[in-house]
């Protein structure tokens, strides 16, 4: 594997989900095919998970660890080509790129869209750039569109934790303070279409998510309907696709409580992190048994290593 992005990377998915879990299982099991290996993390946006798990999965793997801050380290870059560097741009993503690709032997970016341009967002032209000019291995760790380590383990986790051989997945619109980005919602839709489950999506009104990353899943403006039955119930605010960007008022009711899982399956439910409590999920459910957001971030350790095992492994 020369390049995880997202799912369509993937050959056989149900194969990868194994090999997590059998990682979690024997985590050091590889630990020699890292060995005098470097994996560089570039962060233009801040993480927690990302980051540790990250760097954790490759640590059992063998390998050394860069982390380069990109936006609080680095010179700003500059993205586009034939560009006159006469401003704030010290460092053109060409030499910068290449540059990380001469120290490391896979790389690791993250980058957020920002939400003003959609054509912009959605070409990846950060992403894309550094898959271009870095020449090793390239894994995302979040781009404008995608979150694919994020949806790999929140697959892990449904595999995990499922009471019944296809579980019926929900992935749920919550409020929240400002616009967020769709790239762990069409993440998570993504993988959903293409695991067997029974995939619905809920959200308000004007939330449609682009239906590139729909195909398969059925979508409802009713939350109670769609949560009906449901094994698990993934939680996650999002911005509108069209008007790109925007969020509208009136929809504070969709924040989930325990009152509103009495008519699933017992329900897990999941969130990629960090949440705001009592806006986008409350204390009860967070604090509660239903809840498996922690079990969830756990697991990004061995979806990261399934995927850096299977780029190492294409290095030697």
């Amino acid at each position: 594997m020369k390049l995880f992005s997202s799912v369509n990377d993937v050959t056989d998915v149900n194969a990868l989900v194994k090999e997590a879990l059998q990682l979690k299982q024997f985590p050091y099991a590889y630990k020699d095919l890292g060995e005098n290996k470097t994996i560089a993390l570039v962060f233009l946006n801040p993480s927690l998970r990302t980051r540790m798990s990250t760097q954790k999965a490759a640590l059992n793997l063998g390998m050394n660890v860069m982390v380069l801050n990109i936006d609080k380290e680095g010179w700003a870059l500059e993205l586009r080509d034939g560009a006159i560097m006469n401003g704030n741009t010290v460092e053109h993503i060409r030499e910068a790129a290449a540059v990380m690709g001469q120290y490391a032997d896979i790389i690791g970016v993250r980058s957020f869209p920002g939400l003003k341009n959609r054509e912009e967002d959605y070409s990846e032209m950060i992403f894309n750039k550094f898959v271009e000019f870095c020449g090793v291995p390239i894994v995302s760790l979040e781009s404008a569109t995608r979150h694919p380590l994020q949806s790999l383990a929140d697959l892990v986790t449904i595999e995990e934790l499922k009471t019944r051989a296809r579980p019926k997945v929900v992935l749920t619109w919550a409020p929240h303070i400002k616009p967020l980005p769709q790239a762990v919602p069409n993440s998570f839709a993504e993988w959903m279409c293409k695991a067997d489950v029974d995939f619905t999506i809920a959200h308000p009104k004007g939330y449609e998510l682009c239906s590139d990353f729909t195909q398969g899943a059925t979508i409802t403006h009713n939350q109670e309907e769609a949560i009906a039955d449901a094994d698990f119930i993934y939680v996650k605010n999002w911005s509108a696709y069209e008007p790109y960007g925007k969020v509208f008022g009136g929809n504070e009711d969709w924040m989930l409580t325990n009152d509103r899982l009495k008519n699933t399956n017992k329900a897990k439910i999941m969130h990629c992190l960090p949440v705001r409590r009592n806006l986008e999920l409350s204390d009860e459910i967070l604090d509660g048994e239903s809840s498996v957001v922690v079990h969830e971030a756990a697991n990004r350790v061995w979806a990261a290593q399934a995927v850096l095992k299977r780029m190492l492994e294409g290095l030697s």
